[in-house]
């Protein structure tokens, strides 16, 4: 019991929680809120950068990085679409959010982010992502962004709560399973946060506990990890960006078959249907 006592008292300190770092007119400012206004900044800066330099003829280095992954989910947003002017309205919020949650995860991971400065025994600098109020936020934007375009783009909102009933309506249980496929999808905001935010913070700690075993040779001992949470918050960017990108185009693609069907049926009637069938049909 001494032992585990010992190492109680010892361990390392990783806060979860964000703390207040400042106060404007009785607003307080944690240090999650301060490091993601200063990470935005930098991300504006150096993407607006890459967008006045970049050429035809193609460059290396961040910005060569930055036009791959804009290719990457620009392919991976008109894969999803049938229609494909549907997928070109809405890839640029797509590949904003991409590159916005994968520098966040990845300005986290600088020495000087979390446990690294303190300031009234908190951390001063805290990573955005890694503050269960930010990707709530993020995951409410989206999903806004979502319900309002899936409306839009299926003609109104009686329209778009069709997609979630599939069968007949004589079907008992069409109501019910319409039902709880709205109740699921209302659940995707927690979801989608929950996992950013678990994914961002469960690294910040891991990484946290191999730097205090290593002492005096932290970097070394930190560094296998903070490689692995580099890949870990790229993955989750991706993730985020193709569960954000699927929910839209289900609702799109579900909705624009259904008005097809519709068509189809309104402009042939029974009598033509049976003249288009082939030779021997019954």
């Amino acid at each position: 019991m001494s032992v585990f006592s010992l190492l109680a008292v010892s361990g390392p300190v990783v806060h979860i929680a964000p703390a207040g770092v400042l106060t404007i007119h009785g607003v307080v400012i944690t240090n999650s809120m301060l490091y993601g206004w200063m990470s935005i900044v930098v991300i504006s800066v150096a993407l607006i950068w890459v967008a006045r330099i970049i050429t035809i003829k193609p460059q290396g280095g961040f910005v060569q990085f930055v036009e791959a992954g804009v290719e990457f989910i620009t392919n991976l947003v008109h894969g999803a679409f049938d229609d494909k002017e549907v997928a070109y309205r809405y890839t640029p919020y797509f590949v904003t959010i991409f590159f916005f949650i994968l520098f966040n995860n990845w300005l986290g991971l600088l020495p000087f982010v979390g446990e690294g400065i303190q300031s009234n025994n908190y951390p001063l600098l805290r990573p955005f992502t890694a503050d269960l109020n930010a990707t709530l936020s993020i995951g409410l934007v989206t999903m806004a962004m979502v319900y309002g375009a899936s409306i839009k783009e299926s003609g109104g909102f009686a329209k778009y709560l069709r997609h979630f009933f599939v069968g007949s309506p004589k079907n008992p249980l069409y109501f019910i399973i319409g039902l709880l496929e709205m109740f699921t999808d209302l659940t995707r905001v927690i979801s989608l946060s929950l996992r950013l935010f678990l994914n961002v913070a469960i690294g910040e700690i891991v990484i946290g506990v191999f730097s205090y075993l290593g002492h005096v040779i932290a970097p070394l001992t930190a560094l296998p990890f903070t490689l692995i949470e580099l890949f870990i918050g790229a993955l989750q960017a991706y993730i985020f960006t193709v569960l954000a990108t699927m929910y839209l185009a289900i609702a799109v693609n579900h909705t624009n078959e259904h008005q097809r069907e519709e068509h189809l049926t309104d402009v042939v009637d029974p009598e033509t249907m049976g003249q288009l069938q082939p030779a021997g049909a019954k």
